[in-house]
């Protein structure tokens, strides 16, 4: 049975909500039952990421007083194929392309991304040589058929692949864009063969040109296969046993919601699905405050994710790097050709690991402790300090209540490891030993924001930061410092934002495919076919998903002048394409090329390379309860006091500690002070105040310093 079947009612209608984002070191959940919200924090199971999911999804149940059978709306996302292109812990996987061009995935682009680096270092392909295969085959590039399909090696091959224990197979022959005719062939006499392999088809995950990217594409796609394939089918089942009465949908790299077989059949679309729930989150924020110039900043416990959004809309990007041998380095990561928000992700989070290198400088990141054992501070047997550790060092973090008093943390246990493994050697108390590890990690999230600033062609002192995540609104107001930022949002439920962000994503979809055609030479009726196709495609993934909504579907061409590397994505006019729309066309080309370049090449044809369709849904309406206006308590109301270390003083004071509902929109709270709830904790540093708006938002605001004061 279809999961439109399952889908009658509108997604946008449906009360009780759940979605559920599962990271590095954390799994959150988030249900929203009407207008109520609840929420749960629980260590990520990495060896079967499922039982995570499973106990976050019954702890907001039993809060919420439903069971799994009332659930009218479920949304995933997950880190799962990410972390697994990163750290190599894909599936066994092969590669058969075009006899004589296996190489290609490690040849690249033949370039050097640091030019003058004598000991550069390139990514290794997931592919390793001895299983990359070539099979004679030739397609042209209008595709006809130039050599046909020799069968009887892909038979032959066969026998080999069941011998070496291949796992997963990745097919990329050449021009298999313009026809796939000989891959599907291959994957035919493969899967009659071999049924127990998953098989991923160029043609299918990544239709464009560039042989490397269409290559590295589906051989990351093959490489997650089994694994995500697996988990999500396990997930569906245990969920139907439980009494869920709705599929489960997915979100996506680029921003919207799709259905669970697509997760299945191209998981590499779900590589970036976490952080993109957080950038939409902080672009409905943006909408819902009036703030054109955003910058979204997501630190969980294993990452932090830095997004830029100008006038509400994150930018979307069809292209993405994963495991950057050299940080902050284009280039040195391994290319992915998909629909994904524009975003900088770097190893900084809760768990990131800190050490004294070789040179007995103090470095912190990439890597991270995770869920097991996690920081020494869990006690739960990891040995290696972390930012987690020093937070907890610094007085910001209530052992008793941390990430919802799922894990209690043992201060003394984090005092003693870094006394031992960073204070001790550097000759630091342990106070400025933690405090070293935290001014570290903020600088270098500071510098990903510049590089990325720099890159795009913005000024990042004008814009606002959007913080959330479990310790994103812990070091917001220093990097807001660092950058300039006078402004700090941290969102209601920041601790669980990106799990929130899914359910303002629209379900969306959208396909591409590289179709050589010139301008003022365009063959308007396979254009019109190519785009119809494509148009049912997204329409029918999202149809299963949302079968009552109202349907958008925009459409858009990528244009180059004739002979450059490079295109510009051109949004293309609803209907049919005839003259005025190809000379309108051309003339919205010309003015995007000035405006990218200052000037334009008139005298030079102008090519299409790429198509693309996107269809989505309206957005669903997030209702969120308003604030009590008094809230605050009264001036000769004590509050609780807490022992931190302030940056600034280098010694130990005694601040206030707040609950956000203990917050007001008409009173205004100076720093320092913290700001403490279930799933995070927020620093409000000397220098900022803190006020509430009517929707729940802590907004920090840098106070001006007076005449004579030290800025």
């Amino acid at each position: 049975m279809s999961e439109a079947g399952n889908t009658s009612s509108k997604i946008n209608k449906q009360k009780n909500r759940l979605a559920v984002d599962v990271g590095g070191t954390f799994t959150d959940v988030v249900l929203l039952k009407g207008d109520e919200h609840f929420s749960a924090k629980v260590l990520t199971s990495a060896d079967a990421p499922e039982r995570a999911v499973l106990t976050g999804i019954e702890n907001v149940l039993t809060d919420s007083a439903l069971s799994f059978s009332d659930i009218d709306l479920l949304i995933l996302g997950t880190t799962l194929a990410t972390n697994a292109l990163i750290e190599r812990k894909g599936a066994k996987t092969a590669l058969i392309t075009t006899a004589g061009f296996r190489d290609l995935v490690e040849i690249g682009q033949e370039d050097r991304f640091a030019q003058y680096d004598v000991f550069l270092q390139k990514p290794l392909p997931l592919v390793e040589r001895h299983w990359r295969f070539g099979i004679e085959e030739r397609i042209d590039a209008q595709g006809k058929v130039r050599i046909a399909l020799n069968e009887q090696q892909v038979h032959q091959l066969a026998e080999k692949l069941e011998i070496l224990g291949i796992e997963s197979v990745a097919i990329g022959y050449l021009q298999s864009f313009v026809n796939p005719e000989h891959e599907r062939r291959t994957a035919d006499i493969l899967r009659a063969r071999l049924p127990h392999i998953t098989f991923s088809l160029s043609s299918d995950v990544c239709p464009e040109i560039r042989e490397y990217e269409r290559l590295s594409t589906v051989c990351a796609n093959a490489y997650v296969q089994p694994l995500v394939a697996g988990y999500l089918t396990r997930l569906r089942q245990q969920l139907g046993d439980k009494g869920l009465r709705v599929p489960p949908f997915l979100m996506t790299s680029g921003g919207g919601i799709t259905t669970l077989e697509t997760g299945i059949d191209e998981p590499v679309r779900l590589v970036e699905s976490g952080p993109a729930g957080g950038a939409i989150l902080a672009s409905n924020i943006a909408t819902r405050l009036g703030l054109e110039k955003v910058l979204s900043f997501d630190m969980g416990g294993t990452t932090a994710k830095i997004c830029f959004i100008d006038n509400y809309q994150p930018q979307i990007s069809r292209s993405f790097e994963f495991g950057r041998v050299h940080r902050h380095q284009k280039g040195s990561g391994l290319p992915i050709r998909i629909p994904v928000i524009d975003l900088v992700e770097i190893g900084a989070g809760g768990g990131s690991i800190a050490r004294i290198d070789n040179l007995s400088r103090l470095q912190v990141g990439p890597d991270s402790a995770g869920s097991s054992p996690g920081p020494v501070s869990y006690n739960l047997g990891g040995t290696n300090v972390t930012i987690t550790d020093a937070n907890a060092q610094l007085g910001l973090l209530d052992p008793a209540t941390f990430a919802g008093g799922k894990v209690e943390l043992n201060v003394q246990l984090a005092a003693a490891a870094l006394d031992q493994q960073i204070a001790t050697p550097l000759g630091l108390n342990t106070d400025h030993a933690a405090l070293a590890i935290t001014e570290i990690i903020a600088e270098n999230m500071a510098n990903a924001a510049r590089v990325h600033a720099s890159e795009s062609g913005k000024q990042v002192e004008s814009y606002t930061l959007i913080a959330f995540g479990g310790a994103a609104p812990l070091h917001a107001a220093r990097l807001a410092a660092k950058l300039g930022i006078t402004k700090v949002v941290i969102p209601q439920a920041a601790g669980v934002g990106s799990a929130l962000g899914f359910l303002w994503a629209p379900v969306a979809y959208q396909a591409v495919r590289s179709f050589y055609q010139r301008l003022d030479n365009i063959d308007t009726q396979a254009v019109g076919e190519l785009l119809a196709d494509l148009t049912h495609q997204v329409r029918h993934v999202v149809e299963q998903a949302d079968n009552s909504s109202p349907i958008s579907v925009q459409r858009s061409v990528y244009l180059r002048y004739s002979g450059q590397g490079h295109e510009v994505p051109i949004e293309l006019d609803a209907g049919e394409l005839n003259s005025p729309s190809i000379k309108a066309l051309h003339q919205r080309f010309t003015l995007a090329y000035r405006q990218l370049y200052g000037r334009s090449l008139d005298h030079v044809a102008v090519e299409a390379i790429s198509w693309t369709v996107t269809a989505s849904t309206p957005a669903p309406e997030i209702n969120t309860q308003p604030i009590n206006p008094h809230a605050a308590p009264a001036l000769n109301t004590s509050l609780p006091l807490r022992e931190v270390y302030s940056a600034r003083q280098q010694q130990r004071i005694q601040v206030p500690v707040y609950g956000r509902a203990q917050l007001s929109t008409s009173a205004v709270q100076n720093g320092p002070l913290l700001v403490v709830e279930p799933e995070t904790s927020t620093w409000v540093d000397e220098g900022f105040s803190a006020h509430i708006t009517a929707e729940g938002h802590l907004v920090l605001q840098q106070i001006a310093p007076t005449d004579g004061a030290k800025s």
